[in-house]
């Protein structure tokens, strides 16, 4: 009797402290089969693995700079470290998973898709998002959500001052406490649809360690979408 053929996935590998960000980006662009990507040694540089239109699986065994992710599409990017500023930027869908802690921005823009940050997240986390999804296993700092515009931000931790400036219609759940919320952001009443959402996401991101009727849930006020004589101040 034959034994059956046992095929390995195949596995490619790109060392940074030999191979140039461009190389990598470059190689990733042309294959559009996707596949398991490993990046070795990538010593805080900036762009890693960015603009990605393929379900690639990419593990970053590192710290990395800049916009790490950004634009991403269909692609799975684990970071195994921190991340510098605007990761995930303007992602359009796939899953970016930072291990680490993230600076400012992080998930900028971003329109679908989950951006999960295992540890803090610096100023400005969600800023402008446009549909995607940001869970945070730790705390966040100042302008959390600053204009987002859609989609979900869920901390487990505390969020620093203007939390939600200026928001459009993104739902922010924060576990811990919330240092002082921006123009136009108000506390909302948590229902149940609202407490399945973030045991949802809570689940996609892996974090099981947190009970969701633990968050509180935020929101725009609705008194910044036309002008009214009244609200000036707020504008």
């Amino acid at each position: 009797m034959a034994t059956p053929e046992v095929i390995r996935e195949a596995v490619r590998s790109f060392d940074l402290a030999v191979d140039s960000v461009r190389e990598l980006n470059q190689a990733l662009h042309r294959d559009l089969d996707g596949g398991r990507v490993v990046v070795r040694n990538p010593g805080g540089g900036h762009a890693v693995a960015v603009g990605l239109d393929a379900p690639f699986e990419v593990e970053i065994e590192g710290h990395v700079g800049y916009y790490c992710a950004g634009m991403n599409k269909l692609a799975t990017v684990r970071v195994r470290g921190n991340c510098g500023v605007g990761v995930a930027e303007n992602m359009m869908s796939g899953v970016v998973v930072v291990e680490g802690s993230a600076s400012q921005s992080a998930g900028a823009s971003a329109r679908g898709g989950l951006l999960v940050i295992h540890g803090d997240a610096s100023a400005r986390c969600g800023i402008s998002l446009k549909g995607a999804d940001i869970v945070v296993r730790g705390s966040i700092g100042h302008m959390g959500a600053f204009m987002a515009q859609k989609g979900a931000l869920v901390v487990c931790g505390d969020a620093g001052e203007s939390l939600g400036d200026s928001l459009y219609e993104a739902r922010l759940y924060v576990r811990g406490s919330v240092a002082g919320l921006g123009a136009d952001c108000v506390e909302k009443e948590m229902r149940r649809e609202h407490a399945e959402q973030v045991r949802e996401l809570l689940a996609r991101a892996e974090v099981d360690d947190v009970d969701a009727s633990e968050f509180r849930r935020y929101g725009s006020a609705r008194r910044l979408y036309n002008f009214h004589v009244d609200n000036l101040g707020s504008y």
